[in-house]
């Protein structure tokens, strides 16, 4: 599943980092805590590897 905006693909990245031990789980904080904690290693490097040239810098959530 590729991420939807360039804040999600920088928050999967921090979280993925985290999950392989490259840095520390309490420097984590919002959406990338919680995707440290809801997400398996597999999904946030789908999402973290995503392309970010088109993609926007946030998108709302409904």
């Amino acid at each position: 599943m590729p991420a939807k905006s360039k804040a999600q693909q920088r928050a999967a990245g921090a979280a993925l980092s985290a999950k392989r031990g490259e840095t520390k789980v309490s420097e984590l904080q919002g959406a990338s805590k919680q995707m440290y904690e809801s997400m398996t290693e597999k999904e946030l490097d789908e999402l973290a590897s995503t392309k970010t040239e088109d993609l926007p810098d946030h998108v709302d959530e409904d």
